[in-house]
């Protein structure tokens, strides 16, 4: 009747007109109430028609407690703001794969958009734009607003464009270090191996890495090391997706040795090898049983696995609290190193060839190699010394090759030569023995003393000179001569305290590979304002479902204790073998790792965090790092990207983290407020949904956008 009488005023022609508008405007505003979300209002809240401006839509706060998500579910969605001046074409991004739905029920074969994009759902992963001006999605928690609008740093953003790669090299692959194949073609030789080494383009790349056909998100830890079902049974073993390292030449390669199998969608991963078959537990239980002092995960936690093919050595150590660094080159075993961080073990790409590793001296408890190809008597020596300067005095050095147990006259010839060099470095010999399978291992051990060295009537290789100007390792040529056990100073030489202990040791107060001063009450204090830190914003604030994290890269890790590595070893318990941790109940069974990188450019804490039990590596971020495309769950920076831009362009990082960063996934800067203005217009430019934090945090998720342009080759 009300509605009624309003309207008697309105002709009989318009009456109607109006009801359907009033009826138009109710149901709109019910519709509001019950689903409040923006991506329930695509006329409202479309980038392409932007009738909401970031001025219209308030701010809002951010959670105080962890939201609870499923341990395979996206993040939890946060409120955002859209950049008023970032308006786009209505080019829509590739939604996002549903990482909630179970394996079982992901289809075998989905239509793909280009350039590969996963299959369509209904959780979109950002903004839309075109190639040319794209658009990301930009929230304030405290930052970035003044005045009541977004204020931006100004950055020439160019049109982004996809790498264009050499020939042979595989663009969804594509490491710009590795894979410079003009300057690989000028080198005059390889027979080092000089062609698996860094040779870094120039200029540097400002392109993107384009996503491989029908890639979609990781198999998340850790089904990725439960079950498998087959027709005919079950099986436990790890397992990946095969459109996300589409690469089988292993599977044949290796058939007899049980690397890798492919499973319709998916490749297996059984646990074989090289040199155990039948198993790598198996293996590892025979190591610890003709050597008992090893004590995997109490003793020895550090391992460096050389030649390590599909990693499963590291990863099953894993179960017995080690950590293990795996590595290989990039080479024709095709994408071992990408098989092993898609499946979520620790891993990086190098070879032992002209140059050194990037490792401090003394770093590593235990060194492993299972056939692993290197001439280790080869060039005086050289490569068996570089193992020598990074293996721990009284470390042990773990060998199943054929030189070991066979009787061909080049195993003996090796097997001699290996003799002759252990003696000269004063390696003793612990055990040599055989397996049930008669495959065999042969384990040394590194002196803890410089008496035997001393004491050679051939000094042999010569020990090296303390005068030396730098022990970096970075782009440094392999060392002629033997590293001391113990130097001058009397440092060098002591075993850290067990583990989970050794987490919270006190460390000398000179690094051993520089003369930087690190006073214990300076590294105490800084790790427990990162342990608060961690505890009360990083879990508590930030849009990162944690529990879906596998792996981390901090990207400037100081002391490995004064950033995240050290608080989140404790909440993620398993791994770390932190076991009073409160968080210990939920997150038992979805650990993480941190690769630790510490820049060269930086005070040299790297000997502390080896000390620590942790791993890492040094690197240079203007150039590439020495990992696949789309390996890392979480990338974080803390006040580095201000100085890093005085060598290189703010671009050149952005495209390299873009690089290294899987999609869905996290990217999370801590610095001035300036700095993360610059930063999240370019994150923004590459579809990245952004949320800013208590004015010194960006936290980033990138999308699965990509350019459909092809740029200048890099």
């Amino acid at each position: 009747m009300a509605i009624s009488s309003a309207l008697s005023f309105l002709s009989d022609r318009k009456r109607p007109i109006a009801v359907a508008v009033i009826l138009f405007i109710f149901l709109s505003s019910l519709f509001l109430l019950l689903s409040p979300a923006p991506s329930a209002l695509p006329f409202f809240f479309s980038p392409s028609s932007h009738v909401a401006s970031s001025a219209d839509i308030a701010d809002f706060p951010p959670p105080r407690t962890p939201i609870p998500v499923p341990g395979d579910a996206s993040p939890p969605e946060i409120p955002t703001t859209f950049a008023s001046n970032r308006i786009s074409n209505g080019t829509a991004d590739p939604p996002r794969p549903d990482t909630a739905a179970s394996v079982g029920d992901v289809p075998a074969n989905v239509s793909q958009p280009d350039h590969g994009a996963p299959p369509a759902v209904a959780e979109a992963s950002g903004s839309a734009g075109n190639n040319h001006s794209p658009a990301g999605v930009s929230g304030e928690r405290g930052g970035l607003r003044q005045g009541g609008g977004v204020v931006e740093e100004r950055v020439d953003v160019p049109p982004w464009e996809l790498c264009e790669v050499g020939k042979g090299v595989a663009a969804a692959d594509y490491i710009p270090c590795l894979d410079n194949v003009k300057a690989i073609k000028s080198l005059k030789s390889l027979r080092r191996m000089e062609h698996r080494e860094r040779h870094c383009p120039t200029p540097r790349p400002r392109c993107l890495v384009p996503l491989p056909p029908r890639y979609r998100r990781p198999v998340p830890w850790p089904r990725s090391r439960d079950m498998v079902r087959t027709p005919a049974c079950l099986l436990r073993a790890p397992w990946i997706w095969y459109n996300n390292v589409p690469h089988p030449k292993l599977v044949e390669y290796k058939k007899d040795q049980n690397w890798v199998r492919k499973s319709g969608n998916y490749f297996v991963f059984p646990g074989g090898g090289t040199q155990f078959k039948t198993g790598v537990t198996a293996y590892i239980r025979f190591i610890e049983q003709i050597m008992p002092n090893i004590q995997w995960g109490i003793h020895t936690r550090t391992v460096l696995d050389v030649g390590c093919g599909v990693a499963s050595f590291g990863g099953y150590l894993l179960d017995r609290n080690v950590i293990t660094m795996s590595l290989a080159p990039k080479d024709e075993h095709e994408a071992q190193i990408q098989f092993a961080l898609e499946r979520g073990i620790p891993a990086f790409l190098a070879v032992i060839g002209t140059q050194k590793l990037p490792f401090p001296d003394n770093s590593f408890d235990v060194i492993h190699c299972a056939r692993c190809r290197v001439h280790w008597y080869a060039d005086g020596g050289k490569p068996l010394l570089e193992l020598n300067r990074v293996l721990r005095p009284g470390g042990y050095y773990i060998w199943s090759a054929t030189p070991v147990y066979r009787k061909d006259p080049g195993d003996v010839d090796f097997w001699n030569a290996m003799v002759t060099l252990t003696k000269s470095i004063c390696w003793r010999t612990v055990v040599r023995s055989r397996d049930v399978h008669k495959i065999g291992v042969v384990i040394y051990q590194k002196p803890t003393s410089n008496a035997c060295y001393l004491e050679r009537k051939v000094n042999e290789p010569p020990l090296c000179s303390e005068n030396d100007e730098s022990r970096s390792p970075w782009y440094t040529p392999l060392d002629s001569c033997l590293l001391p056990a113990v130097s001058s100073s009397g440092g060098g030489n002591s075993w850290p305290i067990p583990w989970p202990e050794r987490l919270n040791m006190k460390n000398p107060a000179t690094s051993n590979n520089s003369s930087t001063q690190f006073s214990q009450e300076k590294i105490d204090s800084d790790t427990n304002r990162w342990k608060d830190l961690v505890s009360e914003v990083y879990l508590n604030e930030f849009a990162v479902n944690w529990s879906s994290v596998r792996n981390v890269m901090d990207m400037n890790a100081g002391f490995g204790g004064n950033r995240p590595s050290q608080s989140l070893a404790k909440i993620f318990p398993v791994l770390y073998g932190a076991h009073h941790s409160r968080f210990a109940a939920s997150l038992i069974h979805q650990p993480l790792w941190v690769m630790n990188v510490v820049p060269v450019d930086q005070p040299d804490t790297l000997p502390i965090i080896f000390n620590r039990g942790l791993i890492g590596v040094y690197h240079e971020w203007c150039e590439s790092f020495n990992t696949y495309p789309r390996t890392y769950d979480l990338l974080h920076m803390s006040y580095l990207l201000g100085g890093l831009t005085n060598r290189c362009h703010i671009i050149e990082v952005a495209a390299e983290i873009d690089r290294i960063l899987r999609p869905g996934r996290w990217f999370v800067l801590q610095d001035t407020i300036e700095v993360i203005r610059k930063m999240d217009t370019v994150l923004r430019s590459l579809h990245y949904r952004t949320t800013t934090v208590r004015q010194q945090f960006l936290v980033a998720t990138k999308s699965f956008w990509r350019p459909s342009s092809t740029g200048s080759q890099s």
